[in-house]
């Protein structure tokens, strides 16, 4: 996955709780084998019943169109486990979600695919929420992984919490196989020593077979 050290972009206020995936990435979308990811983001919300565009639709206004940083509520990525919604994400270059909270599973699927999602609560998210919607997209918010710091238009920097594990492995760009690649000198060791002590085991035939 591509690595995320610091990503600086328009945020686009989508403020609304429970947003879920297939709100997200509807599943209608998801039954081609050549997806359309960057079509596929919130879809239904882009669109009215005719097919065009509602201009009303955050993403759709003029100054939001390239927004690189989404900024929601509470209880994002609500839903089925749909990792479709965070390719979708990706597809339109939004690599940081801000919001009040996150669904679990959802949160995990943004981990795995180097999409950095940040929970603000209390004080913090209102007063951000509050300059996002001021800027209303004329200037862009940098979001940095490594100081752990939202910096922009408004006002001073705002902190954010991470794990020290998820943010190792968000900077150096590694899904649950790459952080298991990295011990693979420690693997073919045990390897070895297990060949010696176990001879047995490297006779066992495979049943599958």
């Amino acid at each position: 996955m591509q690595p995320f050290v610091s990503h600086t972009g328009i945020a686009a206020p989508l403020l609304t709780d429970d947003i879920n995936t297939d709100q997200i990435a509807p599943i209608l979308h998801s039954r081609s084998l050549k997806e359309d990811y960057k079509a596929m983001l919130f879809h239904r919300a882009r669109r009215r019943r005719d097919g065009s565009e509602d201009p009303d639709f955050v993403l759709n206004k003029p100054q939001f169109r390239a927004a690189g940083i989404l900024v929601t509520g509470h209880n994002f990525g609500a839903g089925s486990s749909r990792e479709s919604a965070v390719w979708s994400m990706l597809a339109n270059d939004i690599r940081v979600i801000v919001a009040k909270s996150f669904a679990d599973i959802y949160r995990e699927n943004c981990l795995q695919n180097g999409l950095l999602p940040v929970v603000l609560g209390g004080h913090d998210a209102d007063a951000f929420i509050a300059r996002v919607v001021a800027v209303d997209g004329a200037t862009p918010f940098t979001v940095d992984l490594v100081t752990q710091r939202i910096s922009g238009p408004g006002g001073p920097d705002i902190a954010f919490e991470i794990a020290a594990a998820e943010r190792t492995r968000l900077i150096e760009g590694l899904d649950d196989i790459g952080l298991t690649l990295k011990h693979m000198d420690d693997i073919a060791r045990w390897e070895r020593q297990a060949a010696v002590a176990q001879p047995w085991l490297q006779q066992a035939t495979d049943s599958r077979r």
